[in-house]
């Protein structure tokens, strides 16, 4: 063969890989299929390169070992996966049930999106008991779509009997379980049928990839997820599910540190005076504890507290105060982030009053002392403008 012929097949790759404790990471679009018949055998053969190669099987493995799964689907970010995983079961005409403590984005997904295929979205209160819930079913409704504790709010759901309820009028349920992880709460051995999270939080661990997963123990349902993802042209790259795989290993060991510091932090806020209720479900005699005490294995670093009654000013001046916290709207790394939640909750189908403005905490990896001693300057800050 010339020279020309023989640089275009030359170093493929070695016929037999050495083993390492983490998957290679192959990056290739075009699979070379074994013989003819291959080509067109999908159900036992990876024809593409955008179906996952060895990085992201691995991560598809080990993330159904924590969940319990039977297959996981992979997504480029975690909205994609609640997008997808709703877009996977739903049709024109179904209705789904959406608690009114939703993730904002998932929101505007059901409002802007699902509705111009015709599929309507009612909220329902996110602290609704599981029978008064399932009241508002209809013979249209399709998946009930849950997340507990609730977005900013922190409000619990008992996601066991609402799964037993609705299994018994046919209607799935699906949970953003992005705060338990997959770790602290296992959805799928509670009854719910599709587990949901961003592991651009938790599992990746240092805020700098993006990605999204659904897991079901039915084959049908995974099916469906595949399908959808197939379907919709997603695809998620080895580096990046490499990188996801290494931080599951680690991570127990953060949530557990994260859980430690962000409960202090919530023992703490709860003492101050200018502190008018503190929203962390692990945090003995808040809305929601024994729920969390029956069903997780341990808190996470996510939680809001409310000040007392104050202008919006006074808010703003406690948190352009913080020196460690960053403000910023993503969580689950290893820093510590404030935010004001306010904006956000006018959205909401079903407005509460917190006394004052709420505020929502992520506590890192940080000294728990430092974190004390900045929010200390920021309520100093908040009750100069207050």
């Amino acid at each position: 063969m010339d020279d020309e012929t023989r640089l275009i097949r030359a170093g493929a790759g070695p016929a037999k890989l050495v083993k390492t404790v983490g998957p290679p990471v192959q990056k290739g679009s075009t699979v070379l299929l074994p013989n003819a018949e291959a080509l067109y055998d999908d159900d036992n053969h990876v024809t593409y390169g955008r179906q996952g190669l060895a990085a992201q099987a691995a991560l598809q493995d080990a993330l159904a070992t924590m969940e319990g799964a039977v297959g996981v689907a992979l997504y480029p970010s975690g909205l994609a996966a609640l997008a997808g995983a709703l877009l996977a079961v739903l049709k024109a005409g179904d209705e789904v049930l959406v608690s009114d403590a939703i993730y904002k984005p998932t929101r505007r997904f059901c409002d802007q999106v699902l509705k111009r295929f015709r599929v309507s979205t009612t909220y329902y209160e996110p602290d609704l008991e599981p029978e008064a819930l399932l009241d508002l079913a209809t013979d249209a409704t399709r998946l009930i779509l849950l997340e507990s504790p609730g977005s900013l709010t922190f409000e619990m759901q008992d996601q066991a009997r609402i799964a037993e309820l609705a299994r018994a009028r046919g209607i799935l349920t699906a949970t953003d379980n992005t705060w338990g992880a997959g770790y602290l709460y296992k959805p799928l051995e509670h009854g719910v049928d599709i587990s949901i999270q961003a592991l651009t939080k938790y599992v990746g661990g240092h805020s700098d990839v993006f990605m999204g997963s659904a897991a079901a123990r039915d084959p049908k349902l995974v099916r469906l997820l595949d399908d959808g993802v197939l379907h919709l042209g997603w695809a998620v790259p080895g580096e990046d599910a490499y990188q996801m795989l290494r931080g599951l290993r680690t991570l127990p060991t953060r949530l557990a540190r994260h859980g430690e510091g962000a409960l202090r932090l919530a023992h703490w806020l709860k003492a101050r005076p200018e502190v008018a209720a503190v929203y962390h479900p692990a945090l003995p005699g808040a809305p929601g504890y024994e729920l969390f005490a029956r069903d997780y294995r341990g808190g996470c670093g996510l939680f809001a507290f409310a000040l007392q009654p104050a202008p919006e000013a006074a808010a703003n001046a406690f948190l352009d105060a913080l020196k460690v916290f960053g403000l910023g709207f993503s969580w689950g790394g290893f820093e510590s982030l404030a935010i004001s939640c306010d904006p956000q909750l006018r959205t909401r189908k079903f407005p509460r009053d917190y006394g004052g403005p709420l505020i929502r905490l992520h506590i890192g990896l940080e000294n728990t002392e430092d974190l004390i001693a900045d929010l200390s300057r920021g309520f100093a800050a908040y009750e100069a403008v207050r």
